[in-house]
């Protein structure tokens, strides 16, 4: 795998709008939750190991904190794949295992069954310093100010002096307004998913992003898609031209992170270039 790193412009998503995408790739494209899951954890692990970890991982203390929607099972899904290059991996969860949705329920008990440390926050066997954090806590979906077992993990995350790595925003961040919570997660990076939220670039949210990044899930062939839906529809207004209104906005340029393998690099980069 490669990191590739292009200034384009791209467009900004709304949180309305991060939904409607995740609505056409389960609907539309037939993409399930758990590939796209998979291939967010892959390149969070993949990040997490060339930007903080100098390419090898091996015996790296690694805290993941996971929450029990979808952001938390992306990075359980990068918790497997440290574990794999032989880092030392504790997972935290900010909710017992029974009340995890069920595909990030599904990941974590495969972590359980590799016999990877998992506990609940609060327990004595959390763990007490790492390396690195991953931030899996909370993503798109923040309703609020983090609360109970989440705001604790976020804020002791904030006191170990170690980087964070954020999937998709910052854990207290609101990924459409940008409005910072107490707490919130302070990254030392951010891997935002499919599309940069409009709230990263929100001057207020600049000191808990950090470094910002995107993994994108097939957008050019998720714009093409959308493209024939609004062909299809007799009304001329669905669901897809919310996005669609959207995806041709391109005023503000944001920085690019392509995770690719090293066969599909030169596609991809044409793929930034011609977006």
């Amino acid at each position: 795998m490669s990191i590739t790193s292009v200034d384009v412009p791209v467009p900004w998503l709304t949180t309305e709008q991060m939904v409607e995408v995740d609505r056409a790739m389960i609907e539309d494209l037939g993409i399930e939750l758990i590939q796209m899951m998979e291939n967010a954890g892959r390149g969070l692990a993949h990040l997490a190991r060339v930007r903080f970890l100098d390419h090898d991982p091996i015996n790296t203390r690694v805290a993941v904190l996971a929450g029990p929607g979808g952001n938390g099972g992306g990075a359980l899904v990068c918790a497997r794949r440290l574990v794999g290059w032989g880092a030392k991996v504790e997972v935290v969860l900010s909710r017992p295992d029974e009340e995890f949705a069920p595909v990030s329920g599904h990941q974590l008990a495969i972590l359980q069954k590799m016999d990877v440390p998992c506990s609940v926050a609060g327990d004595p066997d959390a763990p007490r310093s790492a390396g690195l954090v991953i931030d899996g806590l909370i993503g798109y979906s923040l309703r609020g100010a983090p609360r109970g077992a989440a705001a604790d993990l976020i804020r002791w995350a904030n006191l170990q002096g170690s980087p964070v790595l954020s999937l998709d925003v910052p854990s207290g961040v609101d990924a459409g307004s940008g409005e910072v919570c107490d707490p919130a997660v302070r990254a030392a990076a951010t891997l935002t998913l499919a599309l940069p939220k409009t709230g990263l670039r929100s001057p207020d949210a600049e000191g808990c992003v950090g470094v910002r990044g995107v993994a994108r899930r097939n957008g050019r062939q998720l714009d093409l898609h959308l493209r024939r839906v609004e062909r299809r529809r007799d009304d001329g207004f669905g669901r897809s031209d919310l996005l669609r209104r959207h995806l041709g906005d391109l005023d503000s340029p944001a920085r690019l992170c392509l995770v690719a393998g090293e066969a599909g690099s030169s596609r991809l980069k044409s793929a930034a270039r011609d977006w």
